[in-house]
């Protein structure tokens, strides 16, 4: 099957990418509310406990349960060269979605960013001075922020 355009089951956007994993499942990938869950992530079925350990626990607090019992959490979209939209703040009640934008590594400060395990290096690197926060609504716009629509590289 090909990827699809749904209606979110967490939001209700015309915006959930509903894509095939194998012939039973599908992941879901919403870029209305920015959250994301597959048709493995059921309660009951698949171990939370281990996987909410590898999480900050803003996207434990944020995860959201819906009528098939799969379960949401916030994405977190790092575009290379681009920069990186992740949820920010407090507590479910106090975050909203933050985009922050990828900038050139000066020749000088190149050798601080080898990549593991090769001779290379990295070519950009996250400049948190351009920090922008977006209502929780507005994940879109914090995707527009870093690049993500720009056909440019």
């Amino acid at each position: 099957m090909e990827d699809s355009l749904i209606i979110c089951p967490k939001c209700g956007s015309d915006a959930c990418y509903k894509t095939s994993l194998n012939e039973f499942h599908f992941s879901y990938a919403c870029f209305g509310c920015g959250f994301y869950t597959s048709d493995l992530m059921r309660e009951g079925e698949f171990n939370f406990k281990e996987f909410e350990e590898t999480l900050p626990y803003l996207y434990v607090d944020l995860k959201y349960t819906d009528a098939e019992s799969r379960v949401w959490y916030p994405q977190t979209i790092n575009i290379e060269n681009k920069g990186t939209v992740f949820a920010n703040g407090k507590n479910k009640d106090e975050w909203k979605w933050a985009a922050v934008i990828m900038i050139e590594i000066q020749e000088e400060e190149k050798h601080k960013f080898k990549k593991p395990g090769t001779d290379e290096y990295y070519t950009h690197k996250t400049d948190m001075k351009s920090l922008k926060l977006f209502e929780r609504n507005n994940f879109m716009d914090a995707l527009e922020f870093i690049g993500v629509f720009n056909n440019q590289n």
